[in-house]
């Protein structure tokens, strides 16, 4: 036990922390979008979809109790990483910052990470933490998208996790092991595939809830 306490006290214990509860982040956002696809189809389609959620109970319950612990060692783990590295920084660097494969993406990671925690706080106050007792979701989700602010924030919120995703989803597999001449170029171009499906999948919705509301 003593090792294993060691291991995630070390930098590079905090790198996997932080690049296996990314990756669980990922896979639940592949469940969400494809449920918000439903959005897509009407309300009815949608409220049956929440409505089989809230079916689940005690499962859905234990699910989002991980997924909240996911995001406590997400989060505080990679403050502490960022905290680190600045104060590792004595000197700024002088160099071409797009060199060593530094993108626009993985410099802005820390920053993108605490937009993103901003957005999520203010999303489940918007949609979660609300009284449903007089109103379907999805009269909520179109009364929200139905302000020209709230679309624009939520555009750009998007966009910030597209960026996020760019960079931490090809680093999430390095950082497992999957560092291979072989697969990490395609899980490079897979990298910016996959931001692009979240950051338009989720941006364009509150888009089209607009034009057909």
């Amino acid at each position: 036990m003593s090792w294993l306490i060691r291991t995630f006290y070390s930098s590079i214990g905090k790198k996997l922390l932080v690049a296996i509860t990314g990756l669980g982040f990922f896979g639940f956002l592949c469940v969400h979008l494809a449920g918000n696809l439903t959005l897509y189809k009407g309300g009815t389609a949608f409220n049956a979809y929440a409505q089989k959620l809230h079916s689940l109970g005690p499962i859905l319950i234990v699910f989002e109790l991980g997924l909240l612990a996911f995001a406590i060692i997400h989060v505080a783990t990679g403050i502490i990483l960022f905290v680190q590295n600045f104060k590792a920084r004595s000197v700024p660097y002088k160099i071409d910052r797009s060199a060593g494969g530094r993108t626009l993406s993985s410099s802005l990671m820390p920053y993108t990470g605490f937009i993103l925690l901003a957005f999520v706080i203010f999303h489940l106050i918007n949609f979660s933490f609300v009284d449903k007792s007089h109103q379907t979701i999805f009269e909520i989700v179109s009364a929200a998208f139905a302000s020209p602010i709230y679309i624009i924030v939520y555009a750009f919120a998007m966009i910030v996790l597209a960026l996020h995703i760019r960079h931490g989803f090809w680093s999430a597999f390095q950082t497992v092991g999957a560092n291979h001449p072989r697969y990490m170029p395609v899980i490079m171009v897979l990298s910016i595939v996959v931001s692009l499906i979240f950051g338009l999948g989720f941006g364009l919705l509150p888009i089209y809830i607009w034009s057909v509301g």
